[in-house]
């Protein structure tokens, strides 16, 4: 093994909690590269796998009461996984990732960056640059027009105050200036705690780290399903809850909904609200990708859910951090690439640029995956209600500031290796297989994706 590969994955597994002696369980293979950029895309994501796939390994030989088993992560593995929003099909039809509002435009004086995937972020985008809802094919060239006449940060000023999703392209310096960014700067990667006394819970013998465990999964795209996804993977029930009234599109769900079961229930509803609190009753995880303040507005704070679980592990996960005037800004990958410099630094002197793949939503997606089987793993050892929290542009500031390319990175891979196919409700389902193993572990999920939002609010089972 070589330093780089050693440095990306301790600097993770420190930041977990982990014991630094497992990490000799974990080796590397498969062909090199696959995420070719300028920054150490392919480091992140091998480092991420890597740590996801230690921990669950060591949450398997604790239920098993044998030796932690060895982890192999393979890097062509690694990179379809990370490319699989843009590899799954559905009877050989594919999807586009991004909407055409979803774009750089030029403004007046650089660069901005809008998110306007979801009707209603369309919606608010337009309603903030005066321009009418109704827009057709038009929309493009309307934006670019009124755009091109306001400053970067008067077009994100203008479309965030009115709930839209706006960023004006920064360098890494501006970003660090800044005082949401040199409050980023601050932070650890991630963040874990202890927030109560609860006993522990007994984690018996079972075939799959996860099997017999309750995860509620209140994420949306892409990192919180990510996590989720892999959860399943290793044995979880996890029912994934949505707002009747936010919209999702079953494309997204064919590549983030493997392994899980979708319902819909309205937390602001006497009835929908009590099936939640029955559910609640008996989960183990819960997992939430809401901006900061929407899901505390539901009496879903930590210490909420704590006095009426006790012993749950609680993952919280955001954009921009829960501190800082950001904290309550709506986010998603590419708006963070725009913010934090990582746009200037793939891009050229004459337009910004990208990773090339949704690297932050991905990574930090196997990071809360792997935070939370950890969490598991110490409430188990010595109880405590367990509080887990990450930020897409902590994770930035980790790529851009913290990782090294390993020595010997290439471009290409083979992606055909790493896919297959299965019946589901769609259709023929070709998707990524999943990078996260260990020696005896799962290699696919047992269930395809459902129908996104139409299971019964129930535990599996039940």
């Amino acid at each position: 093994m070589n330093s780089p590969i050693i440095s990306g994955t301790s600097q993770a597994w420190a930041a977990l909690g982990g014991g630094p002696s497992l990490l000799d369980r974990v080796s590397y293979g498969g062909r090199r590269g696959g995420l070719s950029a300028r920054l150490p895309v392919m480091e992140l994501a091998r480092a991420t796998v890597a740590v996801c796939s230690l921990a669950a390994a060591e949450l398997m030989s604790v239920r098993s009461g044998r030796p932690v088993p060895r982890v192999r992560v393979d890097d062509e593995a690694v990179a379809t996984a990370f490319l699989s929003d843009r590899l799954v099909r559905v009877d050989g039809q594919g999807w586009s990732t991004f909407q055409p509002l979803s774009r750089f435009w030029r403004a007046s004086d650089g660069w901005v960056r809008t998110h306007a995937n979801y009707p209603h972020h369309r919606a608010r985008l337009l309603a903030a640059l005066g321009l009418p809802g109704d827009a057709g094919e038009e929309a493009v060239d309307e934006v670019a027009r009124v755009v091109a006449s306001l400053t970067a940060l008067e077009v994100e000023e203008t479309v965030c105050a009115a709930g839209g999703l706006a960023v004006a392209a920064r360098s890494p310096e501006e970003w660090a200036k800044s005082e949401q960014g040199a409050m980023v700067a601050e932070q650890p990667l991630l963040t874990t705690a202890r927030i109560d006394d609860a006993p522990g819970r007994r984690l018996d013998g079972a075939a799959l780290p996860c099997a017999g465990l309750r995860v509620l999964d209140l994420t949306r795209v892409l990192a919180g399903p990510v996590a989720t996804r892999t959860l399943a993977l290793l044995g979880a029930d996890v029912l994934r809850i949505d707002a009747p009234q936010l919209p999702e599109t079953q494309e997204a769900h064919n590549d983030t909904g493997m392994g899980k079961r979708s319902t819909l229930l309205d937390l602001t509803e006497a009835t929908d609200r009590r099936r939640f609190d029955e559910l609640l009753d008996t989960a183990d995880v819960v997992v939430t990708g809401y901006r900061p303040g929407s899901v505390e507005q539901l009496g879903l704070s930590p210490e909420a859910l704590a006095e009426r679980r006790p012993g749950l592990v609680i993952a919280q996960l955001s954009a921009w951090g829960r501190y800082g005037p950001w904290r309550e800004r709506r986010g998603f990958d590419s708006l963070v690439q725009v913010a934090t410099g990582i746009a200037e630094l793939e891009g050229s002197p004459d337009s910004p640029g990208a990773l090339p793949a949704q690297a932050l939503d991905h990574g930090t997606g196997y990071l809360l995956a792997a935070g939370v089987l950890r969490a598991l793993i110490e409430q188990h050892r010595t109880g405590g209600t367990r509080l887990l929290r990450l930020a897409l542009a902590q994770t930035a500031h980790w790529l851009i500031h913290d990782l090294a390319p390993a020595p010997g990175e290439r471009e290409g891979f083979d992606a055909e290796h790493w896919l297959t196919e299965t019946d589901s409700p769609m259709g023929r389902l070709r998707h990524a297989l999943p990078p996260v193993s260990y020696e005896g572990g799962p290699v696919n999920w047992q269930r395809p994706p459902g129908l996104w939002g139409t299971d019964a609010p129930v535990w599996d089972g039940a």
